[in-house]
């Protein structure tokens, strides 16, 4: 980082501006929110490591999924709660820069997870005869290992055009963490380059995925509707409801934050967007399992049974 010719030593995280009761209310909000992150996707890993009857891959990748999402919310969210409650205070540019680089890796792994997970469904619908051949546990971990390492990779690449740009102020990122774009707005040097890399890689990993993630809810659509039996349709649909609700969630804020068109200033309402995308996303995902997977909800009461006094 010697070449970079950075004055600005740190930056200042505008976050929202609100009345300090409205920042106060929204702290302790956020932080109940927080807490349901790192608890719920605590229980979906503990019951997935414990429980023999989860270790499938179905539930290996909803382990990857909750490991991504806490470590997404553990990212943002505790700055944006310091800033609740101490508007103002500084983050240093290196702690900056490695939390734009912590956010796109975690967010671009996701991505990836969500197609892998899609495929899982896929091969246990319309290939059920083949499926523990298909799926074994060398390709699950494959795929796993895949997808964090091109999500390291492919964020790897958006730090080393950031890196050099020279950052002589003004110092406020208006954002509730050191988001790409909000950070790039601060360079004093020509970011057309990074800005068309930001747009490529979020085509690459939206687009074409979710294209893949159609393509798979296609095959297993018109599979399941061949089923005779209205229990077995909707047993292969109760599988993929809560795939689809993760899906439609991730992808949709993501889509319209770095892929939608860009008219006028939509700064304030994409902050908002990524507010759902970084907080409520990680929370409602164990959520959405747990409510509608049966399997979850077993594994969890033979948990409590356990744990009670006989």
């Amino acid at each position: 980082m010697g070449g970079n010719q950075t004055s600005v030593t740190e930056f200042l995280l505008v976050g929202f501006p609100l009345s300090p009761r409205m920042q106060l209310l929204l702290f302790g909000l956020f932080s109940v929110f927080y807490a349901f992150t790192l608890l719920g996707n605590g229980v979906i890993l503990g019951l997935i490591s414990l429980d023999s009857k989860l270790h499938t891959p179905m539930y290996f990748f909803l382990s990857q999924l909750a490991t991504v999402d806490i470590a997404y919310a553990c990212n943002t969210v505790p700055q944006m709660l310091v800033n609740l409650l101490s508007p103002a205070q500084p983050i240093s540019f290196a702690g900056c820069v490695t939390q734009t680089f912590l956010f796109l890796t975690f967010a671009l792994t996701e991505c990836l997870l969500l197609v892998a997970m899609s495929y899982d469904r896929y091969v246990a619908i319309c290939l059920p005869l083949r499926y523990s051949t298909i799926m074994s546990w060398r390709v699950c971990v494959t795929l796993a290992v895949a997808s964090w390492t091109s999500g390291l990779l492919l964020a790897l690449v958006h730090l080393l055009l950031l890196l050099p740009l020279p950052f002589c102020g003004p110092q406020q990122v208006n954002h509730f963490f050191c988001e790409i774009l909000a950070v790039l707005k601060l360079a004093c040097a020509d970011t057309h380059l990074n800005k068309v890399m930001v747009l490529a890689g979020a085509v690459s990993v939206l687009v074409g995925p979710l294209s893949a993630v159609v393509v798979s809810y296609s095959h297993i659509l018109w599979t399941a509707l061949r089923i005779q039996s209205a229990e077995g349709r909707q047993k292969a649909f109760s599988t993929c409801s809560s795939h689809l609700c993760v899906v439609g969630l991730f992808y949709g804020t993501a889509m319209i934050m770095y892929v939608g068109p860009q008219h006028g200033d939509p700064q304030e309402q994409k902050k908002y967007l990524l507010l759902f995308h970084s907080l409520f996303n990680p929370m409602l995902n164990p959520l959405i399992y747990s409510l509608r997977n049966r399997e979850v909800n077993a594994a969890l009461r033979r948990r409590l049974g356990k744990g009670r006094p006989s």
